[in-house]
C-alpha cells in the first residue's frame, strides 16, 4: 500500500500546473462540435504537464455580448475561484470576436493572474517569467478588427443574396404551417431559461439575453419558469 500511494503521490508531481479547457463552436446545430478543440487542447496540456481541472464548452455566436455567454462566464469565475493557472482555447476568436469583448476577458484573466494559452497563435498572455506579455493587446486588436471585417463581408455578402433571390422571385420566411420543436426552442432560448431559472426578472433576463420581453415572457410560460 505505501508502495502503491508512493508511486501515486511521485505521478502527481510531474504535473506544473492546472488547467482548464474553453472550446466554442458558434453553430447551436450538430453540424458543429467542440470534440476537435478539446482533444487538441487535452494533448497540449499532457505534454506541457497540465492537470485540466475542468473543461468548459459552448454552441454560441462569438459576436454575442459576454454576459450572455454564460458557460464563458462560468468558465472564467471557476478559473478565478480555484485559481486556475491556465485557461486553454483553441484560438483567440474561439475567446470572442468582437475586440472589446475579448480584451475584457484577457484583461479580468490578467487581473486574477490567470494566463491564456491560445493554441492556433502559439500566444500566451503572461511570459515564461510571469510578466504580462507587451505585444498582446496589439495583436488582439489586429486579430479582431480583421475578424470584425470579415463578418462585414459574410453579412454583406447574405444582404446581397438575398436581395438577388427576392428579386428573381423568391420568398423569404418560414413555410406555412412551420413549428419550432420544443427541444429546438429550448437550445436557442436556453440562455433566457437561465437567466429565468436563477430569479432574474423578465425585463431584466430580456437586456442580458437582448431578447424582447413578449419573447422572454412567452419562453417563460412555455417552459413553466416560476
Amino acid at each position: 500500500m505505501d508502495t502503491q500511494n508512493e508511486t501515486l503521490s511521485n505521478q502527481s508531481l510531474t504535473y506544473t500546473n492546472t488547467a482548464v479547457i474553453y472550446a466554442r463552436v458558434s453553430s447551436e446545430t450538430d453540424r458543429q462540435n467542440t470534440e476537435r478543440q478539446i482533444v487538441e487542447l487535452r494533448d497540449y496540456a499532457e505534454r506541457n504537464r497540465m492537470m485540466i481541472e475542468k473543461e468548459f464548452s459552448e454552441h454560441i455566436s462569438g459576436a454575442k455580448k459576454n454576459e450572455e455567454r454564460i458557460t464563458l462566464c462560468e468558465c472564467l469565475e471557476y478559473c478565478k475561484t480555484n485559481h486556475i493557472h491556465t485557461l486553454l482555447i483553441n484560438a483567440l476568436d474561439r475567446l470572442g470576436r468582437n475586440v472589446d469583448e475579448v480584451l475584457a476577458n484577457v484583461k479580468f484573466c490578467k487581473d486574477n493572474n490567470i494566463n491564456i494559452y491560445f493554441q492556433k497563435e502559439n500566444l500566451n498572455i503572461f511570459q515564461p517569467d510571469g510578466t504580462k506579455n507587451p505585444f498582446l493587446n496589439i495583436f488582439i486588436s489586429v486579430l479582431g478588427t480583421c475578424a470584425e471585417l470579415e463578418r462585414s463581408n459574410i453579412a454583406y455578402r447574405l444582404a446581397t443574396g438575398r436581395k438577388r433571390y427576392m428579386e428573381n422571385g423568391g420568398k423569404m420566411g418560414r413555410k406555412k404551417g412551420y413549428r419550432k420543436s420544443h427541444e429546438k426552442k429550448q437550445e436557442e432560448y436556453k440562455d433566457v431559461i437561465v437567466f429565468l431559472r436563477k430569479g432574474y426578472p423578465v425585463r431584466v433576463t430580456a437586456k442580458l439575453t437582448g431578447k424582447g420581453i413578449s419573447t422572454v415572457m412567452r419562453i417563460k410560460k412555455e417552459f413553466e419558469v416560476e
